[in-house]
């Protein structure tokens, strides 16, 4: 039996990030996958928000997928693009790149920091017991852990096998999507309709002043309403056929099925995030329906708040209690992301009465606040955790602020790429000694004479000093003291030494 301190179920973008995370901590962590590699077939996310870039910028591995994908404008709500050029952050836009892409270029990471990955194996049952999690695996093989994370999808067997509720919402609409090739060329791009939401594109794409350009060769991606959202079985070339018909009165000659899904707005929470020694992040956690492209990038943040939070337990440098926090600071991430994505595809709809809904929040998405406000959350810029009462900062990310420091110019995301703690102190002040937790938390004195602004807050004082977790929050805020310094370092990086 190989023994590791974390086992992952799942090599998605969620699995990937936590992997990546628990590696720079020096935590022998290795994932178990399904497919032999990591090629993926299907239509699935399609970008990347402003704040999942800024934690991929933390880690010192954006320019990766910035050089792989299309900066846009992506951001939306429902049907409204939502302008986010003028909102406080270095990356002030979307990154419109395939989930294909994201996970090669995540798997590549993950492989230069020796993350072992079990493929083309399930786990197929785990046992909990007082010092661990024994996995079993489809070829007979197991696996030893200290802690078990469920990153394996909607149908999460960890999930099911915990025996961790998964309530919400039925569906009530869907699509089909698949790839084929067509006759007849069809009217590239999304077209609303009063039978629902019909689109065809191809798989390469350029995104000029705004708009997107297809490529003009090549198979086609087609999506259309699905007359049945409760259906089990699989969709097939004649579903497309005839929905097609339907509202354009032709199939374009519809041939040669490459693949074909479907999707819903099913909507369900787990109601935990952590059983004993076992996590679920990403899909495992929640699904909705994709409408705002927020399911991939909630994965991920996930993965970045529970990675460095396992790593200082198994390190024994924090107590158990730590891992709770998860739960605490995700669940209600996730139970709002739900609320956001049902009021979008509520939106959607082709009534007369939706219709008057949606020329309302039109208008009021043109008006600067609110744009801001709900811009702020769509892209994942305002999440707040609940730290207690304070400064506007506790609790938010951290601004990737221009520093000054002795040894020249950096960057507080420069600050963060190892994941460690992080105080900054930016009065000039020599007096804050860290000296027991020196081997743990990074000191750094700098200056930083710009503004202080938040995504949708606004202007901000300027802090003195604060302390910022390795996922980029700040878990304390200096207004000229030191008080409650102390309290905020063992509360989140344990006791001294």
């Amino acid at each position: 039996m190989t023994e590791h301190a974390v086992v992952i179920s799942g090599a998605g973008p969620t699995g990937l990030t936590l992997a990546g995370e628990l590696a720079l901590a020096g935590i022998d962590v290795a994932i178990v996958e399904r497919r032999p590699d990591q090629a993926l077939f299907g239509t699935r996310a399609g970008g990347l928000s402003a704040r999942t870039l800024e934690v991929f910028d933390q880690r010192g591995i954006v320019d990766r997928f910035l050089a792989a994908g299309q900066i846009a404008q992506v951001t939306g709500f429902a049907v409204t693009r939502l302008d986010i050029s003028d909102i406080p952050t270095r990356h002030n836009y979307g990154l419109a790149l395939r989930q294909k892409h994201i996970e090669r270029i995540l798997a590549g990471w993950v492989g230069e920091l020796s993350v072992p990955i079990y493929r083309g194996r399930d786990v197929t049952s785990f046992a909990e017991d007082e010092t661990g999690v024994t996995v079993e695996l489809s070829d007979g093989g197991s696996l030893r852990a200290r802690y078990l994370v469920g990153c394996d999808g909607g149908r999460s067997l960890i999930r099911k096998t915990a025996g961790i509720a998964f309530d919400g919402w039925d569906a009530t609409t869907g699509n089909i999507l698949g790839e084929v090739e067509m006759a007849e060329e069809p009217p590239l791009g999304v077209h609303r309709t009063a039978l629902g939401i019909y689109a065809f594109g191809r798989e390469e794409y350029e995104i000029r002043d705004g708009k997107v350009i297809f490529a003009s060769e090549g198979p086609i991606g087609v999506m259309v309403p699905d007359k049945n959202p409760g259906a089990t079985a699989e969709p097939t070339l004649d579903d497309l056929k005839q929905a097609l018909i339907v509202a354009f009165g032709t199939d374009y000659g519809i041939h040669g099925l490459k693949w074909i899904s479907r999707f819903t707005d099913m909507s369900r929470q787990a109601a935990a995030y952590r059983k004993g020694r076992m996590f679920l992040a990403g899909d495992a956690a929640h699904v909705h329906s994709p409408v705002g492209g927020q399911g991939l990038n909630t994965g991920v943040q996930d993965a970045v708040n529970l990675g460095w939070k396992l790593a200082r337990v198994l390190k024994g440098c924090s107590p158990d209690a730590l891992l709770d926090t998860y739960h605490a600071e995700r669940h209600p991430v996730g139970a709002r992301v739900l609320r956001t994505t049902m009021a979008q595809v509520a939106l959607q709809r082709a009534d007369d009465r939706t219709e008057a809904l949606r020329d309302i929040m039109i208008e009021l998405l043109g008006m600067d606040e609110p744009r801001k406000h709900i811009a702020a959350e769509m892209s994942g810029l305002a999440i707040h955790y609940d730290l207690g009462e304070g400064h506007p900062l506790l609790g938010r990310r951290m601004p990737d602020l221009d520093l000054t420091t002795s040894d020249g110019p950096t960057r507080v995301f420069t600050l963060l790429h190892n994941a460690r703690p992080v105080l900054l102190v930016l009065d000039g002040s020599g007096s804050f000694d860290i000296t027991p937790w020196s081997d743990d938390i990074m000191l750094v004195h700098a200056r930083y004479d710009g503004l202080w602004e938040l995504p949708a807050l606004g202007p901000v004082s300027a802090p003195s000093a604060v302390l910022i977790r390795p996922d980029g929050y700040v878990a304390w805020v200096g207004d000229g003291t030191k008080d409650g310094l102390e309290d905020a370092m063992k509360t989140w990086f344990g006791p001294p030494g």
